[in-house]
């Protein structure tokens, strides 16, 4: 129930940066395209600054300390002692954001600056303008911000949680954990028009066993091989303690006989499973907050806004010569990562890469990658719409 005391002691509000000044600051340069409509983009800009002084108002009344700060320069050293930030602008500032939300301690509660009126509804006589956010990730808006924005900072509002997705990158020498996407993420090739090839699996974690049998040296190192209960006796035999231990941590000599691939992410051994090999534009993977946006333009299916599940989709599967099981390769273009389970892609084009929550945030990919995606990046506490 709300309190008569602010519930929230220090919010950090993340302004954004519109379209007005980024393009005034290359006419500046010389450098803004010759077709913008500036006296709409001036006005655009004028309704984003009313509600940013307003929202500043209401805090001031309700005796909230904050402090402000552009979403370009917002940077981690602006969390410090923060108990609730607030994005204002539309749903890119909710996602620039939340990938500043790691651990998902800190709520999140967006405000559309600059939503559709219902005197635009009229003149226009669309209920839709595609030029403006559309606010799906914002619980307040600038036409009831005035009631709603004090209902948050005394402990009203609709706090809920929502599912991230878990994106791991290990590359010849390096792993690297991609911040939560909120959204989803774009696998592909840097150019539209190449072809993104990549192995896709599902992964297993494995107890590896170190009293169990070790693959023969003659094999491949990618798939089992048997070997003969003499062979083997004798390996065994001749195994110190010490080769033993240097098997498990090398990933050329683990264990084979039992499994088929395995792989290491964070150190934890998996088995990788049904992989297939797909040539592609790519590949979708969104949230079930994520997917009514690209996902559902491409083809996928709208999830309920709470499960904790994944979706992918693959980009224009190419699937050639394969008369006989033509219909169960595309019955996997599109299909749900649920709870626990580990989506695994081994990246076989030159280049690639990995797109989180739009284009502004990306990591490089190169052959040989492996990627490991799941569920388990910490949940994000979001602000959504509420009567």
């Amino acid at each position: 129930m709300p309190s008569n005391t602010p519930f929230f002691r220090r919010l950090l509000i993340v302004i954004k940066q519109t379209a007005f000044e980024e393009y005034t600051q290359l006419k500046l340069r010389g450098q803004a395209p010759k077709a913008l409509r500036w006296t709409r983009l001036e006005s655009r800009y004028h309704s984003h600054k009313q509600c940013v002084e307003n929202l500043l108002d209401i805090l001031k009344k309700n005796n909230v300390s904050f402090s402000c700060v552009n979403r370009v320069e917002l940077d981690r050293q602006h969390l410090a002692d923060v108990d609730l930030i607030v994005a204002v602008g539309g749903d890119g500032t909710v996602l620039s954001s939340a990938h500043f939300l790691d651990h998902g301690t800190i709520p999140l509660l967006g405000i559309n600056s600059d939503p559709i009126s219902e005197e635009d509804k009229l003149v226009k006589k669309k209920k839709g303008d595609e030029r403006r956010s559309h606010g799906a990730l914002c619980a307040i808006t600038a036409l009831d911000m005035k009631e709603k924005v004090p209902q948050v900072l005394f402990g009203g509002g609709k706090l809920t949680t929502r599912s991230r997705i878990r994106c791991i990158v290990k590359s010849t020498f390096s792993e690297t954990r991609l911040v939560p996407a909120l959204n989803d993420l774009l696998i592909a090739n840097p150019s539209p028009a190449a072809v993104s090839r990549f192995r896709m699996g599902w992964l297993k974690e494995v107890d590896l066993d170190p009293k169990g049998p070790l693959r023969d040296g003659g094999g491949d190192g990618m798939t089992p091989t048997s070997t003969s209960s003499s062979s083997q006796s004798s390996y065994n035999e001749a195994t110190s303690s010490m080769q033993l231990a240097n098997s498990l941590s090398d990933p050329q000599h683990l264990p084979r006989s039992r499994y088929g691939t395995i792989t290491r992410f964070s150190g934890r051994p998996y088995d990788v499973q049904n992989s297939l090999n797909v040539w592609s534009s790519g590949m979708w993977i969104s949230t079930a907050t994520g997917s009514t946006a690209a996902m559902a333009a491409a083809g996928g299916k709208p999830m309920d806004l709470y499960s904790p599940n994944l979706q992918y989709l693959i980009r224009e599967h190419m699937i050639e010569n394969v008369p006989d099981n033509y219909e169960e390769l595309r019955g996997l273009n599109n299909g749900i990562l649920e709870k626990g389970q580990h989506l695994h892609l081994r990246w076989n084009s030159q280049k690639g890469r990995v797109f989180i929550d739009g284009s502004h945030l990306m990591h490089n990919l190169e052959l040989g990658d492996e990627i490991l995606i799941d569920s388990e990046a910490p949940p994000l506490a979001l602000y959504s719409r509420w009567d």
